[in-house]
């Protein structure tokens, strides 16, 4: 089987967590990675270090500014 496991992690958070779906699909990724236990892999980008990356990196104006005013 190839992709991923919709089922699976649905009957997860139903029956052995016991969320309502509007609940299931409310959660991020994140969130559902440490209900189901798995924490050990990378850790979710923390708000100082975006701040530290939007300084690093800040947006352009100009020809390449496609988003705003």
């Amino acid at each position: 089987m190839t992709g991923f496991d919709w089922p699976g992690l649905m009957r997860l958070g139903f029956h052995g967590l016991g969320l309502k779906p509007h609940e299931f699909w409310s959660l991020t990724p994140v969130e559902l990675q440490v209900l189901f236990g798995g924490t050990d892999g990378p850790k979710p980008l923390a708000r100082a270090r975006f701040e530290e990356l939007l300084e690093a990196f800040p947006d352009r104006k100009g020809k390449t500014d496609h988003g705003g005013n």
